[in-house]
């Protein structure tokens, strides 16, 4: 199930699609006094957060005549026009863009989810995965509950709904406390917007202060660069903000927790130009190229990047070791998100369609190969052969992140450790599978030194079977959160 490319997705699933892990969702939230461009505002919001989804997009504003949305599948800017944009005016507007890693793909499992109860509406989108939502389903459909997607994120908003009558701020922690798993979420709420996270930070959420005096929440900081906003600060784990008239208030509904961030975010989901609990993504990922050129040095003429996602791991790993920065793989950047693949014959040829070799710059040489990340292996094989191919005389490849070895149960789509070639082979057999003359990874010391953080800080799961709290058990059923 693991398929991304640099920026999120990649339009040859089961080519190059299957060998990356594939981030889950981004989220926005704005309060603004601009009515009227509010809708905009949230649409280029999640124009910046698309690598994290492109499955489906979706808005909604509160404004007197109560909660209005829509939601569609695909891109967001193929999800809404002019004209969906001009009727979505308000003071609130929440917006998503989803990958899906639980629940089918249909429209109505599109976010945000909007729930009707007694004392009014709430729109919710969420960016995370909850370990223990089947639990909380079967427990809400006893008490009469009926769901209408097959999603965890909806267990969420009808916890809310149905502890609503206890007032909001009571309602939202005897809701989150429930909540087992990783959560960023915007909600809106009558008149407030309401951001969430969960108690061990896994996955990101950050303040803006918009120019109008209003603010914005979002996944990234690269959504609040788009919209002009001042970065505030990072949502804490744990915390809960609550935006309206009276400003930005705050307050725990959790705390002790071992703080987690995804370091995943770091290596891969995040864009460069975010910056995730204040540290800067591209120089971590820069940082982590010079750490892989101390540990895993290696003759030879020229660096060179799987694009995009290899580009900033191979600036370091140039600058470190001294040997020339070249280009060797070009992208075509013009494809959609889809392409017609009628063969398996076809769609070995659909790598050559989104990367080609620029034969001039390789033929002849040793060439180290940087990249973010191996999951299957089939991409980097056909990489490798397509170099070796075009004349290249040896291939070395350097991976900016540990072997992937495990599944993740928070927000990402990863298969199961059987599919995963970190869990089934050596890495010397990995090599040999994709061909090339070496191969090595940074440790996972490596990866926490280039992101300057301590490694108890990190949730390197995926990696090290390390997780933050008890997940899924062979037999389906969820155990109980560690503290």
């Amino acid at each position: 199930m693991i398929n991304s490319n640099e920026m999120g997705f990649d339009p040859f699933e089961g080519a190059l699609g299957t060998d990356k892990m594939e981030e889950e969702c981004g989220v926005i939230g704005l309060y603004s006094h601009d009515q009227d461009r509010i809708a905009y505002m949230a649409c280029y919001g999640l124009v910046a957060l698309q690598h994290r989804g492109q499955e489906s997009a979706g808005i909604a504003v509160k404004n007197d005549s109560g909660v209005k949305y829509y939601k569609d599948m695909g891109l967001v800017q193929e999800v809404f026009s002019d004209d969906k944009l001009e009727q979505l005016k308000g003071k609130i507007a929440i917006g998503h863009v989803r990958y899906s890693t639980t629940g089918d793909s249909p429209v109505t499992n599109a976010q945000p989810l909007v729930v009707k109860h007694k004392g009014g509406s709430i729109a919710l989108a969420h960016n995370g995965n909850l370990v223990n939502a089947s639990a909380i389903r079967d427990e809400l459909e006893e008490g009469g509950a009926i769901f209408q997607t097959s999603i965890d994120s909806e267990a969420i908003a009808a916890l809310i709904a149905k502890n609503y009558k206890e007032g909001l701020e009571l309602s939202l922690i005897r809701s989150l406390k429930k909540l087992k798993g990783s959560f960023a979420l915007v909600i809106l709420s009558e008149d407030k917007l309401i951001g969430v996270r969960d108690a061990h930070g896994l996955r990101p959420l950050t303040l803006g202060r918009l120019s109008d005096g209003g603010h914005v929440l979002a996944s990234e900081t690269c959504a609040l660069d788009v919209l002009g906003a001042t970065f505030v600060r990072d949502i804490e784990p744990g915390e809960i903000v609550i935006i309206d008239e009276t400003g930005v208030n705050s307050f725990k509904f959790a705390e002790g927790k071992r703080r987690a961030v995804c370091s995943f975010e770091y290596v891969y989901f995040a864009r460069p130009d975010s910056d995730i609990d204040g540290i800067n993504v591209y120089m971590t990922r820069k940082n982590c190229g010079r750490i892989l050129a101390k540990q895993h040095p290696v003759e030879a003429d020229m660096v060179m990047a799987v694009p995009d996602s290899g580009t900033a791991g191979a600036i370091g790993y140039s600058e470190e070791s001294g040997i020339p920065l070249g280009i060797g793989l070009i992208k075509n950047k013009y494809l959609g998100r889809t392409f017609i693949q009628p063969d398996q014959k076809l769609r070995e040829l659909s790598v050559a369609l989104k990367l080609n070799v620029l034969r001039e710059n390789v033929k002849g040489k040793s060439i180290i190969l940087i990249d973010d990340s191996i999951v299957r292996g089939t991409t980097s094989k056909k990489i490798v052969d397509m170099l070796k191919r075009a004349g290249a005389k040896e291939v070395h490849m350097r991976i900016t992140s540990p072997p992937v070895k495990h599944s993740c149960f928070f927000g990402i789509d990863t298969s199961s450790p059987a599919e995963l070639i970190g869990a089934t082979m050596s890495i010397e057999k990995i090599s040999e599978f994709i061909g090339t003359d070496s191969l090595a990874y940074v440790t996972i010391e490596g990866l926490a030194e280039s992101i300057g953080c301590p490694k108890n800080q990190l949730c390197t799961a995926c990696f090290d079977g390390d997780y933050p709290m008890d997940v899924p058990a062979g037999t389906g059923k969820f155990l109980f959160e560690k503290q």
